[in-house]
């Protein structure tokens, strides 16, 4: 088998196309939800605490040798934290929906089995009957 046919075996597998078509779909929802936090919510947000403009939280360390401030920007930080928990939670209400689409139905408690016909009882007493005499 030559390297081609054999990379377009592997290629056309459903496994990695599902897998392709995955990660460019979450690459997407990503971006979608990392736009939804950055100009939707954290600027709520940043409002309903005192107008705070998260990207503009830092702290500056000094100047470099150029003289530019060097500053540690932890209000970006916090904005990806908070863009994670909000993609996290979103995934995790994805998957428990699709979770729930999966799993059967809950059986029924069972019935109680039905009783026995007239000629299975008659069976057990010649059974038992044949049983005794023994």
């Amino acid at each position: 088998m030559s390297l081609g046919s054999e990379f377009k075996e592997f290629a056309m597998k459903g496994n990695v196309v599902d897998m392709a078509v995955g990660v460019v779909v979450g690459a997407a929802f990503g971006k979608i939800v990392s736009s939804m936090v950055a100009d939707v919510i954290t600027p709520v947000l940043g409002k309903l605490i005192g107008g705070v403009n998260f990207s503009d939280l830092a702290v500056s360390l000094g100047a470099d040798p150029k003289g530019a401030a060097v500053l540690l920007k932890y209000g970006v930080f916090l904005q990806s934290i908070f863009d994670f928990i909000v993609i996290a939670f979103v995934l995790f209400l994805a998957l428990r929906g699709i979770n729930r689409l999966k799993k059967p139905a809950p059986a029924a408690t069972p019935a109680a089995p039905p009783a026995p016909s007239r000629e299975e009882v008659l069976l057990q007493e010649i059974r038992d009957a044949l049983r005794a005499t023994r």
